[in-house]
């Protein structure tokens, strides 16, 4: 793995190799027509995946932890799919060049606060706010995917799921190794079961 010093790493390349791909499948399916809801979705889920890349970015600073750093740069490849969809909608992007910590919506920019806030307490308590954010993350990707019918917002939703459900079980393990057992706080119990009780998943 590599540090967050150095650019051209394995991780990155990876991360860069997944974006490139990413972005083939999505040039490659149609553009459709675009609901309200769908449109609505997108521009939150932006922000959420930036909520995401700038804790652990935060909680990397803080602790030093490498699973922060490694799933920061997924994150990012997680906005650049949600952004290639803004694009390819004319869709304007709620991060903009918005620095670290700093959203355009107001809910997201309190949760970001309040998970600052939680993360820096300690390290089981990052790791806690590493697997709450994952299981937001799944959440809100499941039901935004209850309201779609584009392809390509499908396709880079299950992407996103992909690599949130590998996030999840990353965070559960250390958690475990520390003697903490996550339970689930808004998907369901069942379903985080069987994420953790399942092996890791071609994803980003």
């Amino acid at each position: 793995m590599t540090s967050c010093t150095k650019n051209a790493g394995p991780s990155n390349i990876a991360n860069g190799n997944a974006v490139t791909n990413l972005q083939l499948q999505v040039n490659n399916l149609p553009k459709e027509t675009l609901s309200s809801t769908e449109s609505g979705n997108l521009l939150f889920m932006r922000e959420e995946e930036k909520l995401a890349r700038d804790v652990y970015t935060g909680l990397y600073n803080k602790w030093g932890a490498i699973i922060f750093n490694n799933i920061s740069a997924s994150e990012q490849t997680h906005m650049d799919g949600i952004l290639m969809l803004l694009n390819k909608y004319g869709l304007p992007d709620p991060a903009g060049s918005n620095a670290i910590g700093v959203f355009t919506n107001k809910d997201l920019q309190e949760l970001y606060n309040q998970l600052m806030a939680e993360g820096n307490a300690s390290i089981s308590a990052a790791y806690n706010v590493g697997a709450t954010i994952e299981d937001l993350d799944l959440y809100d990707l499941g039901n935004a995917m209850g309201s779609i019918d584009n392809q390509d917002i499908r396709f880079v939703y299950e992407s996103l799921s992909k690599g949130s459900r590998n996030h999840m079980r990353s965070f559960y393990g250390n958690l475990g190794t520390l003697g903490i057992i996550y339970n689930a706080r808004f998907i369901t119990q069942a379903e985080l079961e069987l994420i953790i009780n399942s092996d890791m998943e071609r994803g980003f």
